[in-house]
């Protein structure tokens, strides 16, 4: 009976994937052969991220620089309002 088309104890037998779920837990996938993890958490070939991710850049309102304007423009209207409560 071990020879059966659907023998899943090969399956079974066969490493687990190392990555850690969003509910804590370990991913119960099988690994990939000859890797640590399984195909959806980096074990197959050319997956993570690319090198110099794009996805990952910072731009528009999110930059350091457009962070640094908004503050400066805070820091002189608060300056402008305790000029206008003293001309009061």
């Amino acid at each position: 009976m071990n020879d059966h088309i659907r023998s899943t104890g090969p399956m079974l037998a066969s490493l687990r994937c190392g990555a850690k779920t969003r509910r804590g837990g370990a991913c119960r996938a099988p690994a990939v052969h000859g890797k640590t993890r399984c195909r959806m958490h980096g074990g197959a070939p050319g997956s993570g991220a690319p090198r110099a991710n794009q996805n990952a850049r910072k731009h528009g309102s999110f930059t350091r620089d457009a962070i640094a304007e908004r503050r400066q423009i805070q820091v002189l209207l608060g300056e402008a309002r305790r000029l206008l409560e003293g001309m009061k």
